[in-house]
């Protein structure tokens, strides 16, 4: 293997990762249509939760305890509020407006995560995140764009509440030894506690009354858009930045769109596919330019380290 490979094998997780995440709009907003937002949310964590406790029980995971416990049950709470407030806007807003407002987390991750490390990114970094920006702008154009309105809000503030997820993920579980498989299980328990108190008695009735295609949202909502998505997240995190992880995941409105066309029939014009072709290349030279960043960086860190002069210097902006 080729010591780039390992990266490789991120990027294609955390690709699949945007994929799943790109899908799940339009099964959440199936899903919320037929029993309403809490219970949508509860069960696609308790089905998260289930499915992961089996597998660390056959594996034998070792369940993070004292601090590791702490911020595993932490990082729940802000993943809980991530989808609660994501799935609430996406029931109350369109589609379109959902994939270009969630994608502003692309902004707020690489902001928070140089404050946080105290060291600025390029502005080359930035121009890159606002064209990818631009970009879903224009992928969403042809469904016509409106002011915004409560559910636009709601997908604001998930995109907040995610950017400080994927900081904070990045930083507390950095350098740990927790199973990531038991760390995201304690996370599925925190949220399916939670939305389950949120959602109640209208939980039992809408289980009760759920169609086989309701089950089917539920199962890839909980299964694939949670399991395999929260895992994939927290171990790509430990190996690369969180805004690194951002731009890769922020492909995520292309996958929306793709399954918009596919299954919802959706029709793109000339805007559509200029705004997807500007959101790859934009994410792709954003990662490219906080990869060199980032090695730099390192590079500096490690001369000042043996005493010697500092021969690397950041990328120009």
């Amino acid at each position: 293997m080729t010591r780039r490979s390992p990266e490789i094998v991120v990027d294609l997780l955390l690709i699949a990762v945007a994929a799943v995440w790109g899908a799940s709009f339009l099964s959440a907003k199936e899903l919320t249509g037929e029993v309403g937002v809490a219970p949508a949310v509860a069960m696609r964590f308790i089905v998260a939760a289930a499915a992961l406790g089996v597998i660390c029980l056959i594996r034998r995971e070792r369940m993070p305890r004292g601090r590791g416990l702490a911020i595993a049950a932490l990082l729940g709470c802000s993943q809980a509020a991530v989808i609660g407030l994501e799935t609430a806007g996406v029931h109350l807003t369109s589609a379109t407006n959902a994939g270009l407002l969630i994608s502003l987390a692309l902004v707020f991750t690489p902001v928070l995560e140089s404050i946080a490390s105290r060291s600025w990114l390029p502005r080359s970094y930035f121009v890159a995140a606002v064209a990818a920006v631009v970009g879903v702008a224009l992928l969403v154009s042809d469904g016509g764009l409106r002011a915004p309105a409560v559910g636009d809000a709601l997908v604001i503030a998930a995109a907040v509440v995610r950017a400080f997820h994927v900081t904070a993920s990045a930083r507390l579980t950095r350098g740990r030894h927790d199973s990531t498989l038991a760390v995201v299980l304690v996370q599925l328990v925190v949220c399916a506690v939670t939305s389950s108190a949120v959602a109640g008695a209208d939980l039992l009735v809408a289980v009760g009354r759920l169609t086989a295609s309701g089950w089917a949202n539920v199962l890839f909502l909980g299964l694939l858009c949670s399991v395999f998505a929260f895992v994939v997240q927290l171990w790509a995190v430990r190996r690369t930045s969180a805004t690194r992880a951002s731009i890769l995941m922020g492909t995520e409105p292309v996958w929306a769109l793709a399954v918009g066309v596919a299954i919802g029939g959706e029709l793109v014009g000339l805007p559509g596919l200029a705004g997807a072709a500007l959101i790859i290349a934009a994410s792709y030279a954003g990662q490219a330019i906080e990869r060199r960043h980032r090695r730099a960086l390192a590079a500096a860190a490690e001369s000042r380290r043996d005493g010697g002069p500092v021969l690397v210097s950041a990328p120009p902006p």
